[in-house]
């Protein structure tokens, strides 16, 4: 489960690891394995991750560590995947969060 982060315009690799409580390594990986996660770069290389990024980021977290896809079978699933889906992904994820705080706070 993702944690919330403050809102900005761009997060640290360290910053988002830890809102998916993963290690910067993981999310490299998932940068050079997912086409669609393309965070901006400084001169000096550091990755700046937008809020877009992240939304990418939540839907590989979901697929690979939430529902057990393998890599390649996350890869088919955004490729076969329509924007419609997606959406309905997201929603999901926002419902299942909510009731996961609804829970904690009884």
């Amino acid at each position: 489960m993702r944690h919330q982060l403050p809102e900005k315009l761009y997060y640290s690799i360290g910053e988002v690891a830890e809102s998916f409580d993963v290690k910067p390594s993981l999310i490299r990986f998932w940068e050079k394995e997912f086409q669609l996660i393309s965070p901006k770069k400084t001169q000096r290389g550091t990755r700046k991750f937008s809020a877009k990024d992240i939304e990418k980021l939540e839907l590989i977290y979901t697929l690979v560590k939430e529902r057990g896809f393998t890599l390649d079978g996350a890869k088919k699933e955004l490729k076969q995947s329509n924007k419609g889906t997606l959406d309905v992904l997201k929603k999901l994820q926002k419902i299942r969060q909510e009731l996961l705080r609804i829970k904690n706070e009884m």
